[in-house]
């Protein structure tokens, strides 16, 4: 009588690690992405206890884990757990994707500027060269995107924010890559621009950066970098104030995860059937 071998294959396990991170919609992205690409995987949401990340980290490694998405307030940390960075998760000093190598050594990168950029080109079909461009706030998510948008060449980058010392130094630090300077919001008056990106946190209190009510340029494009099942409290008062379109960050949430998902199986998931999906389920 001869052994019976169970030669199935076991899916490979993904996770995105926050606190919180109920409300992460990764798990039904990737879901997705998987099932679009025949990729055996699986993908939860794993939250994280304040100080325990790289325990946490270790620990799904440790037991067979294949890749991260790290969301926040973890994604400092993660930069500084890794082994090795991209550039462009040099650039933005923060990573939301982690990389496992089968030596045990671990990558990170940062898609969220690819996310949007994906986004604005590919799914909002918005172009950026030659144009003026607003970012609001100077903390990580600005940091993020702000190389991928240089490289578009636009006519200028302007990062207001409210200390503006932060934004000129954030400016500072991407000098080399195009025209940009960084400021204060009283800055912004008389200023008109084509793109306007709020990278604030304001959305999440449904507050508006201190924002002069002239800055829309002649058919002037308003984005959000958050997301919601109604528009934020910026979308809309954007729309008020003369923005011809509007828009909110659901196209770069799953723009950077099917970026993570390319680095992580080499294979490059639609976004655009997800996008829908999403929307329809925030209705």
């Amino acid at each position: 009588m001869s052994d019976i071998f169970d030669f199935e294959k076991k899916p490979d396990q993904y996770a995105v690690m926050g606190n919180p991170i109920n409300h992460s919609k990764s798990p039904i992205i990737h879901k997705h992405f998987a099932n679009e690409t025949n990729q055996l995987l699986n993908y939860i949401a794993i939250q994280v206890d304040l100080g325990g990340f790289t325990q946490a980290v270790r620990n799904f490694q440790a037991n067979g884990g294949a890749g991260l998405n790290i969301t926040v307030p973890f994604k400092l940390e993660a930069f500084n757990l890794a082994d090795d960075l991209t550039s462009r998760a040099k650039l933005a000093g923060a990573v939301n994707t982690l990389i496992f190598h089968d030596n045990g050594k671990i990558t990170g990168d940062n898609t969220d500027g690819y996310g949007l950029l994906g986004d604005i080109l590919d799914e909002l079909n918005w172009s950026i060269q030659s144009k003026r461009l607003l970012v609001l706030g100077a903390g990580g998510a600005t940091r993020g995107i702000l190389e991928p948008l240089l490289k578009e060449q636009p006519r200028d980058i302007f990062i207001a924010n409210r200390t503006p010392s932060k934004a000129k130094d954030l400016a500072d630090d991407f000098s080399h890559l195009g025209k940009i300077a960084g400021g204060g919001f009283n800055d912004l008056d008389a200023q008109q621009f084509d793109i306007v990106i709020n990278a604030t946190s304001a959305s999440l209190q449904g507050d508006i950066p201190p924002v002069p009510e002239t800055i829309f340029a002649a058919n002037a494009k308003s984005y959000d970098l958050m997301y919601g099942a109604k528009p934020t409290a910026f979308m809309n008062w954007s729309t008020d104030n003369g923005a011809s379109e509007v828009v909110d960050g659901l196209g770069m949430l799953v723009g950077q995860a099917a970026e993570s998902f390319y680095q992580w199986r080499g294979v490059k998931p639609s976004v655009k059937p997800v996008i829908e999906l999403l929307r329809l389920d925030m209705v």
